[in-house]
């Protein structure tokens, strides 16, 4: 894009700027926003062993070695001198020599063929550049105003069909303006120039200043920029200049290859296309002249010499030239682009300066606790590839510690963050006194020495109180200090600084948690966070701590935790590392109120003191957080130790210790029955039942002792429920319920278990249940017990009489399967025992449902003379034709099985009796040999095999594959038709 004015091409690079400079034309005399540092320094000046030189006019630095650089001065008298660069002596004289004794107005290094070029009046002059001798003049040239050599950049690639310039290893190309006239020249090795181009462009108000970067000339002209393409031959207008501007003035800049270009006081940096790069730069008024040194713009004006940067515009340094009244400035660097030396003359005063390296302007920075400067200072570094991520670490860990001890504790540990490589070893000294168990971790890292050495947290605040209290003193005094000036209007009180910094520590030590730590320093940075979190009372947060995977020293900790009060902390330390008696012993002081005798017996536990006051905290939570423990120790002492205080206070939890599957070793069914407290009765029926049902167990003495103590249970429920009225307060579901309670460990009643395993379990002994039971009203579980004992008649006298279950008892009479058990209910409910009247509807349910099973002869004996005839007319009816129905229908079957047998013998007899006529041609089915005499056998489905093939066949398979034992043959007979 090419833009007719100036002000269109600031709105262009306004539109299309990337970086945050100024891009606006301000008023002449308005001053830059400065942020001072010091990035520049006076490295040396002129030797005064030298004698006088005339005024200087032109300059020119060049670097042969890392400890030779020289500077070439070019005078009004037209002397041209060489100065030999030393940081120690200064700048000391090396050569001198006089051309024609006109001013000399512009001296190019051309390092790669050894060649200095001059202009002095008009002529371009070649010199040596070691020994300025011999002088060369480029008499082809004439009336040369301006000259420049060609500068390439790094990515740079001749393109053959744009016909480009050759590189600069093939020779040396400048460019010279003859007042309106450019052309392009190349130096042959000879030393003779060779006119490439002769430029064609709108050059007539004449060239004043010219740059040519690879293929492109910028030419600047009283009316605009100019840009002319060597490969094309055409040439176009940058932007143009207002009437009212200063001369055009541009500058090449060696590090990034690019070219400003100055409109008054107002720099535009562009390619070599003439495209904008960034934004524009904005200097305090119009520039004399220019220089570079690395990623800074050099100007000087009025006696003063300032330091932009090319990307944020800042002035960066102002530094007092003291050079002659009324004498031009000249501003000379390493056109190179290694940014490290440049030189400035006025009048005959010469001053070299060298770029402070980056720590040191860093430290300036940090002595002046101007902290985020010294942060984006190497942040940018780093962008530009002159510092490494690690330096930017170590600065950030400097400006943390240099925060801490200004009392600014957030930031600190903001920047203690960002910092890579900064250990959490360093900040114990801060937080525990030495000498303690982490002192040798702690690294002996000063950084640059610009704090003092860790010490406590409580010291860091006194000492900065201290300094406030100085600083509001000396203030008032009219002295300036570097306290903060937040401090000093409202100076903050220790305990609000100690919490601050004790809740950073605590931030910056969970940050570390995460880090790929050494098992020295997580063990600190664990118990060291446990010290700060009971600093600041932060309770949740330490038994989070203490009962996740943690690396806390336990010694450190145990006697501050229970001094302090926090036992439910220590609890958590203690079943984390491991030590679950301790940690049980806490659990038990904490969930019941013990007497001090008792605490001296309890095992480790008697230097504990419940100092919790919390009312919140509840007693079921110390049980379950004790249960957890258990359920996944082995250790069967400690287990059973603790296992009858967790029964008193929940009795669930008690049952889920003893049946726990986390284990790896079980416990001792007979020790654990053993040490169940007797009247804890539902605990030790659960864990029985656990045993037999969950496990299996087949021992006949628990099956013994859960039977006893199921039936103890139903009696004790039974006598409950009987000993309650029967009236309209009591309703049938807290009747139902009135065994388990409100905290039993089953949801089912105690007589329905009772029922189950009775019925269930064949290892018990029933005599013993029977005696225990034997006077009470548990009549179903007594018939259970008398069936075991296989006493037909008691179970059928208790299901049939007692219960009255007709269903019961008829299912029974089936289990037994004869006929004689019938007969036997059938006496029972026609002739009852203890005077009962007779049951005839049960007799008659019983005919009805099983009169089959019956002989009715008998039953006709049976029948009682009182039984109204009506009531088992029907059925005896019945009866009888059922018996006289089946009577014949076993007749039928009889005579057709006797048909079948009959018809299947004479079947039988039929194949027997076949005959089968063999000649010469028979053959075998199978081998097909002739048959001859051979003996042979014939299958059903008529198939012929020889002997032979019949042993390998075998009688139940024929030749054609089928097994007659499996697909049988059916011939029609006079019964079977199939």
């Amino acid at each position: 894009m090419r833009c007719s004015t100036v002000e269109q091409w600031l709105s262009f690079v306004s539109d299309h700027s990337a970086s945050p400079m100024a891009n606006s034309k301000p008023k002449p005399g308005s001053e830059p926003k400065s942020h001072s540092r010091n990035v520049l320094e006076l490295l040396a000046g002129l030797n005064p062993s030298i004698p006088p030189i005339p005024p200087v006019l032109s300059l020119a630095i060049t670097t042969i070695s890392d400890s030779q650089t020289l500077v070439f001065i070019g005078t009004v008298s037209g002397d041209v001198i060489s100065l030999s660069l030393n940081p120690n002596t200064g700048l000391s004289f090396h050569l001198r020599l006089n051309i024609i004794g006109k001013p000399v107005s512009s001296i190019l290094v051309v390092s790669h063929i050894g060649k200095l070029i001059v202009l002095s009046d008009g002529f371009i002059y070649l010199l040596d550049l070691n020994s300025l001798e011999p002088v060369r003049k480029l008499s082809l040239l004439k009336n040369v105003n301006v000259v420049s050599k060609r500068f390439l950049s790094r990515n740079y690639s001749i393109n053959p069909i744009s016909n480009g310039v050759k590189g600069k290893e093939d020779g040396c190309f400048f460019a010279v303006a003859m007042g309106k006239k450019l052309m392009l020249v190349e130096l042959v090795l000879s030393g003779s120039p060779v006119i490439l181009k002769e430029a064609q462009g709108d050059f007539t108000d004449g060239i004043m200043c010219i740059s040519w970067v690879d293929d492109s000339v910028i030419v600047g002209t009283r009316s605009g920029y100019y840009l002319y393409s060597y490969a094309s031959g055409l040439s176009g207008v940058i932007f143009s200049l207002p009437d009212s501007s200063v001369p055009p003035r541009m500058k090449f800049l060696a590090k990034e290859c690019k070219v400003m270009l100055m409109v008054d006081n107002v720099g535009v940096i562009v390619d070599s296309e003439g495209q904008p790069v960034g934004g524009s730069l904005v200097f305090g008024e119009a520039s004399e002249t220019m220089g570079e040194i690395g990623a800074y713009i050099v100007v000087v004006r009025n006696g003063k010499l300032e330091l932009y940067h090319k990307k944020s515009g800042n002035c960066v340094q102002q530094v007092s030239f003291p050079g002659e009244v009324g004498s031009p400035f000249v501003v000379a660097d390493e056109e190179d682009g290694r940014g490290k030396l440049v030189v400035v003359a006025a009048g005959s005063k010469i001053m070299c300066y060298r770029k402070v390296p980056c720590e040191e302007q860093i430290k300036d920075l940090l002595r002046k606790k101007n902290f985020r400067e010294a942060i984006s200072l190497v942040e940018e570094l780093q962008n530009e590839g002159e510092m490494t991520r690690e330096m930017l670490s170590f600065v950030h860990a400097q400006v943390g510690f240099l925060l801490l001890l200004d009392l600014h504790f957030e930031e600190a540990v903001d920047h203690f963050l960002l910092s890579e490589i900064m250990e959490p070893s360093e900040l114990f000294p801060f937080i525990t006194r030495d000498p303690n168990r982490w002192s040798l971790l702690v690294p002996r890292n000063r950084y640059w020495g610009l704090h003092p050495p860790p010490s406590l947290l409580e010291k860091v605040v006194d000492d900065g109180l201290t300094g406030i209290q100085r600083a509001i003193f000396l203030k008032k005094a009219g002295v300036e200090t570097a306290v903060d000036d937040k401090f000093l209007l409202n100076p903050p009180s220790r305990a609000g600084l100690l919490e601050s910094a004790i809740k950073n520590m605590t931030r910056f030590l969970e940050a570390s948690r995460h880090k790929d730590l050494t098992p020295s320093v997580r063990e600190g940075v664990d118990t060291l966070l446990m010290y700060l979190y009971r600093a600041l009372n932060r309770v949740d947060d330490m038994e989070r701590l203490a009962s996740s995977e943690n690396s806390c020293i336990v010694e450190e900790l145990e006697s501050l935790l229970s001094e302090s009060g926090h036992l439910r902390t220590l609890a958590f330390l203690y079943a984390s590392k491991g030590m679950s008696s301790k940690s049980l012993s806490i659990w038990r002081v904490l969930a019941r109120n013990y007497s001090s005798s008792y605490l001296k017996d309890s095992h480790g536990a008697n230097h504990l003191q419940d100092t919790t006051k919390d009312n919140s905290f509840d007693q079921q939570t110390a049980v379950a957080k004790a249960s957890r423990i258990l359920e996944a120790s082995s250790d069967q002492e400690l287990v059973l130790q603790h296992l009858g205080w967790i029964a008193d206070i929940n009795q669930v939890l008690a049952v889920q210790v003893l049946i726990s599957e986390n284990r790896t070793d079980p416990l001792s069914p007979d020790e654990v029955i053993a040490a169940i407290d007797p009247r804890k009765v539902e605990i030790l029926l659960r864990y029985l039942q656990w045993l037999i049902e969950d496990q299996d167990c087949d021992d006949t003495r628990f099956h013994t002792t859960y039977a006893l103590l199921l039936s103890k249970s139903a009696l004790d429920a039974n006598e409950k429920e009987h000993a309650i009225p029967n009236s309209e307060g009591v309703n049938q579901k807290e009747m139902s319920t009135s065994d388990r309670g409100n905290n039993s460990i089953f949801d089912t009643h105690v007589r329905e278990r009772l029922h189950i395993f009775l019925q269930s379990s064949d290892l018990y002994d029933p005599d013993e249940v029977l005696d225990l039971i034997e006077g009470s009203e548990l009549w179903l579980e007594k018939a259970i017990l008398y069936r075991k004992l296989g006493q037909e008649t008691l179970v059928l006298q208790i299901l049939a009489l007692k219960l009255e279950d007709c269903e019961a008892a008829e299912q029974y009479c089936a289990e037994i399967g004869r006929p004689d058990a019938y007969m036997q209910l059938l006496e029972m409910y026609l002739e009852p025992i203890n005077g009962k009247e007779p049951m005839f509807k049960a007799a008659v349910r019983l005919l009805h449902n099983h009169g089959e099973m019956l002989d009715p002869l008998q039953v006709l004996e049976r029948l009682s003379p009182d039984m109204p005839l009506q009531l088992a007319s029907e059925t005896i009816l019945r009866m009888l034709r059922a018996r006289l129905h089946h009577h014949r229908q076993g007749q039928i079957v009889h005579s057709l099985s006797r048909a079948l047998d009959i018809d299947a013998s004479l079947a039988r007899f039929e194949e027997r009796s076949r005959h089968v006529l063999i000649n010469d041609d028979s053959v075998c089915d199978s081998c097909h040999a002739r048959l001859g005499t051979k003996l042979f056998a014939m299958y059903p489905d008529d198939t012929i095999v020889c002997y032979k093939c019949f042993r390998r066949q075998g009688e139940s398979t024929s030749v054609s594959g089928r097994d007659f034992k499996k697909d049988m043959l059916y011939k029609p007979g006079w019964l079977v038709t199939r």
